[in-house]
């Protein structure tokens, strides 16, 4: 062992200790405020002196101080976000999609999950608020009334993703859910199905999947198909769940000749227990979902299904919220257009069995 004394090596220079903005400034050239104003303020800066500063901050390994640049601009540029699972494909795309968006603007994602239950979302907006969010991006517009009242007050700006009202005074990005159902719905009956089943998602604190069964409601009323209460039914977004109502609809004396499913995860479950049970789909049973998962083109047969375009959808909520609170007055209400898919899985009723 090496003796300690006052002959021992010391650390050399800089050694347990972090680089800090001064060294920044001293290897850029330019002072601390121009290097700051770099960070909080790109555009208040050259681009040719920002990218020297920057140039530098990557050569040394500097890492902004947040709390020290958000007592400075009042902003943590984070943005907060609250999904109802991250459990489900299309949360996980659009999640994927928005981070990759506010990478770009130097953005950080924080991310909190609510299992489609109020309480359990106005306490996730607590904590998000509470670690200074600068924004908020919320999914659909069932809301607590007091989670209104906190972001009104704590002056955060939010926008309300995957649904499009513009008749409300919160700010929303997505498709025109009622739309969807419709159009999925008059597939069916262009076919000449009357006898269809709904295998919707849960409906609590779920303004998207009631939108959904309303638009499918109206057009099966309108051709005189509204299903039987026993070919109504609600699951959650699982194989199981889904695979249990196909048993229920398709065991039974009588059996629909089509089902329109809640998403593309329930229309697997049903054609998967479909199969199982001997049933031809489509030639004994149309399937319809919505959503357009990736899987849904490569099943066997393809799912026909409504094409949400997800990733769009949280990118324009990421900008929406980037260009408020950049000063910018975005636009209020957009709506993100919707598209039909038809593959394999849907073609005209047995004739013997037809509506």
């Amino acid at each position: 062992m090496k003796p300690v004394g006052r002959n021992a090596q010391k650390p050399v220079s800089g050694e347990g200790r972090s680089v800090g903005i001064r060294e920044v400034a001293r290897r850029a050239g330019v002072s601390t405020a121009t290097v700051s104003r770099a960070l909080n303020n790109p555009d208040s800066v050259s681009a040719t002196l920002r990218a020297r500063i920057h140039a530098t901050i990557d050569e040394i390994g500097y890492i902004p101080d947040a709390s020290a640049r958000a007592l400075s601009s009042r902003k943590t540029r984070t943005i907060g976000a609250i999904v109802p699972t991250i459990d489900n494909a299309m949360f996980a795309q659009g999640l994927q999609a928005l981070q990759t968006y506010l990478a770009t603007k130097d953005y950080l994602l924080l991310l909190a999950t609510n299992e489609y239950d109020l309480e359990v979302e106005l306490k996730q907006a607590r904590n998000l608020v509470s670690r200074g969010i600068d924004g908020l991006i919320l999914r659909g517009d069932q809301r607590h009334d007091d989670l209104r009242r906190m972001l009104l007050t704590q002056k955060i700006p939010f926008v309300n993703v995957g649904v499009y009202e513009p008749e409300k005074p919160y700010p929303s990005i997505g498709v025109n859910n009622t739309a969807a159902g419709r159009r999925i719905a008059r597939h069916l009956m262009e076919l000449g199905h009357r006898r269809v089943a709904i295998v919707a998602a849960l409906q609590r604190n779920n303004d998207r999947a009631q939108a959904r069964v309303s638009g499918v409601l109206d057009v099966l009323a309108a051709n005189d198909a509204v299903p039987p209460d026993r070919w109504h039914l609600q699951v959650n977004y699982k194989l199981d769940d889904a695979r249990q109502a196909a048993r229920v609809l398709l065991t039974g004396a009588d059996r629909p000749t089509a089902v329109i499913c809640g998403n593309d995860v329930i229309a697997y479950g049903v054609m998967l227990e479909a199969i199982k049970l001997g049933i031809e789909v489509p030639a004994q049973l149309s399937v319809v979902g919505f959503d357009d998962l990736e899987w849904s083109r490569h099943l066997r047969p393809s799912l026909t299904t409504i094409h949400m375009p997800t990733d769009e959808i949280w990118v324009r909520a990421g900008e929406y919220l980037v260009e408020h609170l950049s000063g910018g007055a975005p636009i209020m209400h957009r709506e993100i257009d919707f598209s039909m898919v038809v593959r394999e899985s849907t073609a005209p009723p047995p004739r013997d069995e037809a509506g």
